[in-house]
């Protein structure tokens, strides 16, 4: 490794894991207990630290590229609040497990916003939105996107076309099982608008401005409440609209694509198509760092490559040509506490056997009369164990106080 790429790359920013940049002096240490949970801790446990009312937590659940890879979902962040709302920005391929790993119930994520329509910024929201419904999700799932150039690149045309996608899967479920968080809400707006505010409820309002990115119609979010601002780019090259209204950003995240050399070596790309893409379609590392040195967040977040041992010197010492200030290098799992007073970073430890949240609300049964049913063909190949099911039957109803009737 080239020496000045190897100071770059161990001085200047946290690339990988467990690495903490924090922008508070470290304090003294509480006193030590051989009994007590430590009172801070370089990784957060979903599921176990407050939040507090001026608090905002961003939780990376998707870093990656379209290529699928088990490291690194396809772009989803997570913005969760201190007043209780949480908010997914972009839900790429892969991303829904890891937004499940967070151990917060379906209901609270109810309110997605996707940047553009390429399938690795919102190729996982059938999973959001069926498998939240069957882990405990009632409420409706909202989504704000934005209109295309033409309706059938918009995006109440995708969504509606995922759900006749769906339709064997919707049926399905008629009658089965609690079908209320099946209802979509979809709030299509303007991508043209500058500064275009799409949301304001319970004192957050979150903007749109315009981004360069394939066709038009891609969007970049603007996330104000409580004199702090979260800017995120989706896909976009650099733009005036950016760099007027996320300046002075607490949490900048902008995608940073892999430069155009390791497009080549590593993506297989010829020349020609690694200088389009990664620095036409896409933001190259350098790109990113100048427009972050002119919009100056308290943190600057580059996402959207494969952030590895050989790759991550590479992208750092791209970016250190044009920005000097703090920076993170996104990996998924990454999480950013941020207040008025400190940024803290670090990684989450997950749980793989993560089993769904319960319900916020009580649940209601099943409309066994909206049932679509089976034809008799089908019905004629069952086997029905009658004495097996009544047996589980009995022993439910007796354990829960319950008079489920046994089926005909």
């Amino acid at each position: 490794m080239n020496k000045s790429i190897r100071s770059t790359f161990l001085v200047c920013s946290l690339v990988v894991l467990s690495f903490v940049l924090s922008v508070l002096t470290v304090g003294a240490t509480e006193e030590t207990s051989p009994v007590k949970a430590l009172a801070d801790r370089d990784v957060y446990y979903p599921g176990t630290e407050d939040l507090a009312p001026d608090e905002m937590r961003v939780i990376a659940c998707g870093t990656g590229m379209p290529n699928a890879r088990p490291k690194q979902a396809a772009a989803c962040w997570l913005v969760e609040l201190g007043n209780g709302d949480k908010f997914i920005f972009d839900i790429g391929t892969g991303s829904a497990e890891r937004l499940s790993a967070m151990k917060i119930p379906y209901d609270y994520l109810d309110k997605v916003f996707i940047g553009h329509l390429h399938s690795d910024h919102f190729g996982d929201l059938d999973a959001l939105w069926v498998g939240g419904v069957v882990g405990n999700r009632i409420n409706p799932l909202r989504i704000w996107g934005p209109k295309g150039h033409k309706t059938e690149y918009g995006t109440a045309y995708a969504i509606e076309h995922m759900e006749k996608m769906l339709t064997w899967d919707k049926g399905s479920r008629l009658g089965n099982v609690d079908i209320r968080g099946l209802e979509l809400e979809v709030h299509e707006f303007d991508y043209k608008a500058v500064n275009n505010a799409i949301y304001n409820e319970n004192g957050v309002k979150i903007s749109t401005i315009p981004a360069i990115h394939a066709l038009d119609g891609p969007v970049s979010f603007i996330l104000e409440w409580k004199g702090l601002k979260f800017a995120y780019s989706s896909d976009t090259f650099p733009n005036k609209w950016w760099r007027e209204h996320t300046a002075g950003s607490d949490i900048a995240i902008h995608e940073c694509f892999l430069p155009p050399s390791l497009l080549i070596t590593k993506q297989g790309f010829t020349p020609g198509t690694a200088l389009n893409v990664g620095t036409q379609v896409h933001t190259s590392p350098a790109q990113f760092g100048k427009i972050m040195s002119e919009i100056k967040p308290r943190i600057a977040v580059g996402y959207h490559f494969f952030n590895d041992f050989d790759t991550a010197p590479v992208v750092t010492a791209d970016i250190r040509k044009t920005y000097d200030g703090l920076l993170a290098l996104a990996v998924d799992y990454m999480v950013f506490n941020v207040t008025k007073e400190d940024i803290k970073v670090r990684m989450a430890a997950i749980d793989e056997d993560i089993w769904p949240q319960p319900a916020t609300q009580p649940k209601i049964p099943a409309e066994l009369d909206k049932r679509i049913g089976f034809s008799k063909e089908t019905i004629s190949g069952r086997l029905p164990f009658a004495d097996i099911v009544k047996d589980m039957f009995d022993e439910v109803n007796k354990k829960y106080g319950t008079e489920v009737p046994l089926p005909h």
